[in-house]
């Protein structure tokens, strides 16, 4: 019954194939328009989510501030520091961090031969690679013997190898920071991130905390860094940090004003703003293309029914009920409908392969890997999108003709010239 239902249907629109032709086109554009479209936002979304997420796996940072309340004896504005004993209770006492260690930075001049950079240098813990996703293209990150044997050792950025190597291999050389000699043990790859603190990660030159000491005072950190045990917990995981230091510096725990937190919760309600904000109105558009198509569809319907109202007239007399013409009307809809869709994804499959990569973070980062450009890349669920989009377009576009043509009086439309 079906497969007859959908042979009539081809079989009245062959009829009139270049004016099927022509409407079938406005489908094909608007499909092929919300499928691109949909793919771009989730491009974009998945690049900017990355670059975000380049700031760290769950990585915390925590600015000593100065208390805004009274406790224990002690009186409000009184000036919280990060000492090495506070990362070692929080060690032993938090039970939602993973990590947790000081870091120190000074910004001051390190040099290779007669090229030299003024930049931040940044005395951390071997667990803070980790933290900040800070990952070794060539050589490696700083190690836990670097640290305890005090090593004159140096990871650095992108931008920085390239001010003071140019194109030369880094790893193994001798550079100078503020006239001490350090070994560069490892450089990192361009980092595309939308977030970060101090300066850029490109820019600057890791050493271990330890070493740091041999060129400045570290008994206090610039700033504590902490990765909760998962995602989920990073608001716990505050609090305990929080109350593990005001213990131990005699402030309240409740005292948020007292040490200043920036972690991913921070940023994720601006990601999904931007994101999701710029899907939906992507997807909007698409959808008012393809319902560009789905009027001059409804157009083309009703303007069929008005030429075969003598044939529904004997099809009503011969003992077709209504719901049997709304049924072939809405047929030949959606096998207009789903015939241009086809072809208007196929059409999405082929533009998206043509055009490749469209710029986005690349420029921005002087990075030509492309993994900070748009990616037209259709998947599954955008197909599956599409198509949900298509039928309710084309059920929509074809139900007003259909039931305008099961109401025709069959004496009437019988008698119709």
């Amino acid at each position: 019954m079906f497969s007859e239902v959908l042979r009539q249907a081809w079989d009245a629109l062959k009829r009139q194939p270049t004016r099927s032709f022509l409407t079938m086109l406005g489908v094909v554009w608007g499909i092929t328009a919300v499928t691109l479209l949909i793919a771009y936002g989730n491009s974009f979304r998945a690049i900017l989510v990355t670059a975000f997420q380049a700031f760290g796996k769950g990585a915390v940072i925590c600015w000593p501030q100065t208390t805004s309340e009274q406790a224990g004896g002690q009186r409000a504005g009184q000036h919280v520091v990060f000492e090495k004993e506070d990362v070692e209770l929080i060690r032993a006492q938090a039970t939602l961090v993973r990590h947790a260690c000081l870091e120190t930075v000074r910004w001051l001049p390190i040099s290779y031969g007669e090229r030299l950079a003024n930049t931040a240098i940044r005395g951390v813990c071997p667990e803070y690679g980790e933290m900040r996703n800070e990952v070794p293209s060539l050589g490696r990150w700083i190690s836990p013997e670097d640290q305890l044997e005090r090593r004159r050792v140096v990871f650095i950025g992108s931008r920085l190898r390239e001010k003071l190597f140019g194109g030369r291999p880094a790893v193994g050389e001798t550079v100078e920071i503020s006239g001490v000699r350090f070994t560069v043990v490892g450089t990192m790859d361009r980092k595309m991130q939308m977030s970060n603190y101090f300066t850029s990660d490109d820019e600057c030159a890791w050493i271990p905390y330890s070493s740091a000491g041999d060129l400045w005072n570290t008994r206090y950190g610039s700033v504590l860094v902490f990765q909760p045990i998962a995602p989920v917990f990073e608001a716990k995981a505050e609090d305990q940090v929080r109350a593990v230091v005001a213990d131990r510096q005699h402030f309240s725990p409740t005292d948020k004003q007292a040490i200043q937190m920036f972690g991913r919760e921070e940023f994720r309600p601006i990601i999904d703003g931007i994101t999701i904000g710029l899907e939906v109105l992507l997807t909007f558009i698409g959808i008012l293309t393809l319902g560009i198509g789905g009027v001059g569809l409804m157009n083309i319907m009703l303007v069929s029914v008005d030429e075969r109202i003598r044939e529904i007239g004997l099809r009503r007399a011969l003992g077709a009920r209504r719901r049997h013409i709304i049924v072939q009307f809405l047929a030949e809809a959606m096998v207009l409908t789903l015939i241009g869709g086809a072809i208007g994804i196929a059409l999405s499959y082929a533009l998206s392969a043509a055009v490749g990569t469209l710029p986005l973070l690349g420029p921005l980062y002087e990075d030509t890997s492309g993994k900070g450009d748009i990616h037209l890349a259709i998947s599954l669920g955008t197909v599956l999108l599409s198509t949900a989009i298509l039928v309710v377009v084309g059920v929509l576009s074809g139900i007003v003709p259909a039931v305008r043509a099961s109401h025709l009086d069959p004496v009437t439309a019988l008698r119709y010239e």
